[in-house]
């Protein structure tokens, strides 16, 4: 009896977490968007990314306390700039990288 629980709160699951992705694509794949609202919807990865990353970058400890000239945040600066010049995903992930390297030799 107790796997039979586990099989169905599986399939619950799975149920739920399909019916929330394919609802709103079926409702609104027929209908044209406001402007607005896909240029909203288009910062929504960006906001999130920055919502993880930031505290990463700018805190330290426990309990968790600010502080602005951290290892992470020296090599996401001049990482960040090189991304936006030059949009290069594999070099900015080697630049990273490489500056973290770096970092942790002279440090």
């Amino acid at each position: 009896m107790f796997e039979n629980e586990y099989i169905i709160l599986v399939i619950g699951m799975g149920l739920v977490t399909y019916l929330a992705r394919w609802i709103p694509l079926f409702v609104l794949a027929r209908r044209s968007l406001p402007n607005w609202l896909v240029e909203g919807l288009d910062l929504i990865p960006v906001a999130i990314l920055s919502a993880l990353l930031l505290p990463l970058l700018v805190t330290t400890g426990e309990p968790r306390h600010i502080e602005f000239f951290q290892v992470e945040l020296l090599v996401a600066v001049p990482t960040f700039l090189f991304a936006v010049k030059t949009k290069s995903l594999s070099g900015t992930v080697i630049l990273g990288m490489l500056l973290f390297w770096i970092i942790d030799k002279v440090m």
